[in-house]
């Protein structure tokens, strides 16, 4: 039986201030999602000004990284590069660039999914949020 790491509390906390913290560095407005592995909602924040499209589809990226255990970037990038039958998948609602599971030794925690500003800029917020926890 394998032993798997899991987000604490202090590490959501530490992960959204770091992700708004980058937000807020750069002046975007957005909303940011953190789930866990099987992409229950364990953190959600919608920045002032953010769209509120967007606290749909943060959510719905983070949903798609952490149960795809990849970048919602690979399924926009399949649907892009043509297999648009992919759109079809089950359960896959944010396939967006914008979503980033949290990995560690190879097993996925969870994901952080953001929404708002061009998706490399959300994926740029997310990834901040996550070395926050040394990830």
């Amino acid at each position: 039986m394998k032993t798997k790491a899991v987000l604490e509390f202090a590490d959501i906390k530490a992960i959204a201030a770091a992700a708004e913290a980058e937000a807020l560095k750069n002046n975007w407005a957005v909303s940011i999602a953190i789930v866990d592995d099987g992409g229950h909602l364990l953190h959600f924040q919608r920045l002032d000004g953010a769209a509120p499209i967007s606290s749909h589809i943060a959510p719905g990226k983070a949903r798609t990284a952490a149960t795809g255990r990849r970048e919602s970037k690979v399924y926009e990038d399949m649907i892009n590069g043509g297999r648009v039958s992919f759109l079809s998948a089950p359960g896959l609602e944010g396939m967006l660039e914008g979503g980033v599971p949290i990995l560690k030794d190879g097993q996925c925690l969870g994901a952080v999914g953001v929404s708002g500003v061009k998706s490399t800029e959300d994926a740029q917020i997310a990834k901040a949020g996550i070395a926050a926890i040394g990830l």
